[in-house]
């Protein structure tokens, strides 16, 4: 009687079973991995341009850089204080950038501020205002020179 040195049907059926569902495990931690490093990535970004920020008001006479277009004042001001724009890993684009807002929207006047990115929900969002009281909501990512 010669015996068959291959697999079977039934055989190959169970080993790519095996294989669907150690990948279905492997899945969802490696979603919320993602997630996580976006969190990561997006608690640098606002430190970063907290530094920037910081940088631009002592440069600048004690005045932070505008609501609009703050980004391209820190990276194309005189003394470039970022090298490129920095993006929401969470923004409905990848174009999307983080959020900035003064408590009085009035750079010459305004003492604090808030930079936040809208989260892993896309929905979050921040305010300071005139006596630097943060408010935050959904999961927000935010940082400021206020506080709580």
């Amino acid at each position: 009687m010669k015996k068959n040195k291959g697999f079977t049907l039934i055989e190959l059926l169970i080993v790519m079973s095996v294989i669907a569902i150690l990948i279905s495990i492997a899945l969802p931690s490696f979603r919320g991995m993602q997630t996580e490093a976006r969190k990561t990535k997006a608690q640098g970004d606002t430190r970063t341009l907290q530094i920037a920020i910081e940088s631009y008001y002592s440069d600048h006479g004690n005045m932070y850089p505008a609501e609009t277009n703050y980004q391209t004042t820190l990276t194309g001001s005189a003394i470039q204080i970022l090298t490129n724009i920095l993006y929401d890993p969470f923004g409905s684009t990848s174009t999307t950038t983080y959020s900035y807002s003064l408590s009085t929207h009035d750079p010459t006047t305004s003492k604090y501020y808030i930079i936040y990115s809208v989260g892993p929900a896309g929905n979050g969002t921040a305010a300071v205002n005139a006596t630097g009281q943060i408010t935050a909501t959904n999961d927000a990512i935010w940082i400021s020179n206020g506080h709580l």
